[in-house]
């Protein structure tokens, strides 16, 4: 089975644009509903992060994936990922903070958050905007993953 890219994140951080990029794919951003497997990667709801009880929905989805990739928006740094949460994936987990070109006085709280969520470094930080990051990401993933 191949393994996937999954992508984490609260609602509007950026997941399904992500993935796209991940996928190569153009597929129409809308709130996600549900799982979507992409070539590449794994959309996951930002429900799922934002409601404790679907936590196990997170694990049991990371059984297929080669990454788990932990977003935090840089324009809206909430915190939803409890303490030590990336040491419930069995896969590498991966930071990146999103909307890099947004709001860079909250970099700092990006990164304490990915720290106490349990993310080691690195932590990359894109602009699906411009595409800034992408490139450095997608190289460290390809670098360590199956991905083609």
């Amino acid at each position: 089975m191949r393994k996937r890219i999954m992508v984490v994140g609260p609602t509007q951080s950026g997941k399904s644009t992500l993935a796209n990029v991940l996928n190569d794919s153009v597929r129409p951003l809308k709130k996600t509903q549900d799982v979507v497997y992409g070539k590449n990667a794994i959309d996951t709801p930002g429900s799922y992060i934002e409601n404790t009880y679907t936590y196990k929905y997170l694990i049991a989805t990371a059984q297929a994936a080669s990454h788990v990739l932990i977003l935090i928006d840089q324009s809206r740094p909430i915190e939803v990922y409890p303490p030590a949460f990336a040491k419930s994936f069995n896969c590498p987990v991966v930071g990146v903070i999103t909307k890099s070109d947004l709001a860079p006085n909250n970099s700092d709280v990006c990164i304490q958050q990915l720290k106490k969520a349990g993310v080691r470094e690195p932590y990359f930080r894109i602009s699906l905007q411009d595409k800034a990051g992408v490139r450095a990401l997608k190289d460290h993933l390809l670098g360590t993953s199956n991905l083609k």
